[in-house]
């Protein structure tokens, strides 16, 4: 029997590439290994003010998003979280051990107040929790992750081993499994792909909006004419290349760019064409599944069916464990 894990990812938006070769892809991976439990985590969406008209529309876009990228759903659990109010139990319950000071020192804290300085409400405080609740209560092993998400995936842990202290043994700490695909910054060449920033190649973009996106990306900033050489290792687009592209047209783009034999604008175009090659099976396929809403609905509900009795088995030890379960 495949042992599960869970990871998921908030209905804030549209999907971009730094999603899928920061996370989905390696997630594609896990499935054969595991019975992964990939959560449309709609309740960490609510601590950032949002329209309660598009979030229905926000989930089912991130839903077939993972679809089309390649989750299968005959091996991985896809759901949606709030059908599984487990998850949020076992939130108020380690809420219930948790020192507020160490809430206050996990660095994306600062950054989301930083972010929404007129919204610093309990549950983005709380917001650590509730991540260690989603993958606690599936008993994760191991846990994909990127960097960026480490000290969070380190609360997990310490939370594991504060109710086990407190309780008796019930959980395991589960492991961080890093992303191994190549970070892609956005096209502003100093940020990562974030909706805010409006620096991001989307899974649906169409070929001439990736071209567009391109030709105004940024590139060597030290590089102002065609006949200047420039330094593709500080050079954006071709750190696109070193994603998309062959080996032979990563190193024609590398020599080209280092003795101006090649100008930025052809060079745009070759990681464009790849791009585009990748993206056009995903946005086609993300597009037959929003025609079926109702079908993209009821995997989520069928996701979440699949996923209660596992977080119920875990809701009810936790019962036992803290004197709560009646007999």
């Amino acid at each position: 029997m495949r042992k599960h894990f869970f990871s998921g990812i908030q209905p804030s938006g549209r999907l971009h590439i730094g999603n899928y070769f920061g996370a989905i892809r390696q997630w594609i991976s896990l499935q054969d290994s595991y019975e992964p439990v990939f959560g449309i985590v709609d309740l960490h969406g609510m601590t950032v003010r949002y329209d309660p008209k598009d979030m229905q529309v926000r989930v089912l876009d991130a839903a077939a998003s993972y679809l089309a990228a390649g989750l299968d759903p005959e091996k991985s659990i896809i759901m949606l979280q709030s059908l599984v109010p487990e998850h949020v139990e076992l939130a108020w319950i380690l809420n219930c051990i948790t020192p507020m000071g160490r809430l206050s020192r996990i660095p994306t804290f600062k950054e989301k107040v930083r972010q929404n300085p007129d919204n610093v409400n309990m549950g983005l405080f709380g917001y650590p929790v509730l991540m260690a609740a989603d993958i606690l209560l599936y008993k994760s092993e191991i846990v994909p992750v990127g960097e960026d998400q480490v000290p969070h995936l380190e609360f997990t842990r310490e939370m594991a081993r504060r109710f086990n202290s407190i309780f008796s043994e019930t959980f395991q700490e589960p492991a961080e499994v890093l992303s191994n695909g190549a970070k892609i910054v956005g096209t502003d060449g100093i940020n990562k792909m974030s909706k805010s920033l409006d620096n991001c190649i989307y899974l649906d973009d169409t070929d001439k909006e990736i071209s567009k996106k391109l030709a105004s990306a940024m590139t060597d900033p030290a590089r102002k004419r065609r006949d200047d050489p420039g330094d593709p290792d500080v050079c954006n687009i071709f750190s696109y290349h070193k994603v998309f592209s062959t080996p032979e047209e990563i190193a024609q783009c590398a020599e080209g760019c280092r003795t101006a034999g090649i100008g930025c604008v052809d060079c745009k175009k070759i990681v464009a064409a790849h791009i585009q090659e990748t993206v056009a099976p995903i946005r086609e396929r993300r597009k037959e599944l929003l025609a079926r809403p109702s079908d993209v609905r009821d995997l989520l509900k069928s996701g979440a069916d699949r996923a209660r009795p596992i977080a119920q088995e875990t809701r009810n030890e936790v019962r036992e464990k803290i004197g709560t379960k009646l007999d």
